[in-house]
């Protein structure tokens, strides 16, 4: 007869027994994802970054905008009054890596998308203490003198299209161009102005 106390003793055996419940309960949460077709089909209008968002989402990253904004909305009224409607699976289907979380030392970003002008994120990022007195956000001026560098924009295309994003390739080739001339500030408004521009409006 098993010993729940030989359990115990045994660190071996406790160990593969632990993996083992894991792995069955990952896989029963993770397994059905994939065949979700809330999960896996883009929301209606959704459309993959393009050339310039794309390389704003990565300045985006590359800044640690994540560390203090997230891009999830719950849905819990406090959440869906002051940001919008929530956040949807199909809406990050374009998104690897997606930018989930709770970390809001700033508020979410998911539905920023549309909600200010140009002109007002490019004061934003140059000092946003000019328009949000009280922010502790720091600034970003370095954002409208660096280039955007193209050298990579084409790969990085070709290596989504292969997992699904549906680039043409005229898209891809003509990439380059649309990136010519453009600074890191004007990429990083353009990934922030089609943020959460799919979803249903908030009634």
């Amino acid at each position: 007869m098993f010993s729940h106390k030989l359990l115990e003793k045994n660190i071996g055996l406790l160990m593969i027994l632990t993996f083992v419940a894991v792995s069955i309960g990952g896989m029963v949460q993770i397994i059905p994802l994939f065949f979700q077709k809330s999960t896996m089909v883009a929301a209606e209008g959704l459309k993959p970054y393009t050339a310039l968002q794309l390389e704003g989402r990565d300045i985006y990253i590359r800044e640690g905008c994540y560390n203090c904004h997230s891009q999830m909305i719950r849905p819990f009224r406090a959440e869906t009054e002051r940001y919008g409607h929530f956040s949807m699976a199909n809406e990050f289907v374009y998104d690897r890596p997606f930018q989930w979380g709770s970390k809001r030392t700033g508020p979410d970003l998911h539905r920023v998308g549309g909600r200010y002008s140009d002109e007002w994120h490019f004061v934003h990022l140059m000092n946003p203490r000019d328009v949000v007195p009280e922010s502790n956000m720091p600034a970003y001026p370095w954002l409208d003198t660096a280039k955007v560098d193209a050298t990579s924009i084409q790969a990085k295309m070709r290596t989504l299209k292969l997992v699904g994003h549906p680039y043409s390739d005229d898209e891809i080739a003509n990439a380059p161009k649309e990136l010519e001339g453009k600074t890191e500030m004007q990429a990083m408004i353009a990934y922030l102005q089609v943020l959460g521009t799919s979803a249903p409006k908030a009634k």
